[in-house]
């Protein structure tokens, strides 16, 4: 799972609301793989991220500081960091845990398992 993932996926337990996004990644494995950059598309991207998730995983990650509000003008090497932290960033496993409910969504091989049990819908 790619970083540009997490920061779309939210907890929809039943009635959790609050503190469900951006999800805790917990106990994980990362590899790191090479994307060929696109720049158009990064700057495509950036309207559809939340920037202060983003910047609070690459933080708790130790994988980046990023700056707590989007630049207005981001040059070609934040671009490419951005890149790099979005696509190039492979979570492999572990788990993603909503600070709101608790609930654990484990990843296994890359892929995040969202499926909740008929009590939780």
């Amino acid at each position: 799972m790619r970083l540009i993932t997490h920061n779309m996926l939210q907890c929809h337990v039943k009635g959790c609301t609050k503190d469900n996004f951006p999800l805790k990644l917990e106990e994980i494995e990362i590899e790191e793989l090479e994307a060929e950059f696109n720049a158009d598309f990064i700057k495509s991207m950036l309207n559809r991220l939340d920037w202060k998730a983003l910047a609070q995983t690459t933080f708790s990650l130790g994988i980046a500081q990023l700056p707590e509000e989007m630049p207005e003008e981001l040059s070609d090497e934040m671009l490419e960091q951005l890149h790099h932290i979005l696509l190039e960033i492979d979570i492999t496993s572990g788990r993603m845990v909503c600070q709101g409910c608790n609930h654990v969504y484990p990843i296994r091989n890359g892929i995040p398992n969202m499926l909740l049990t008929e009590s939780e819908v």
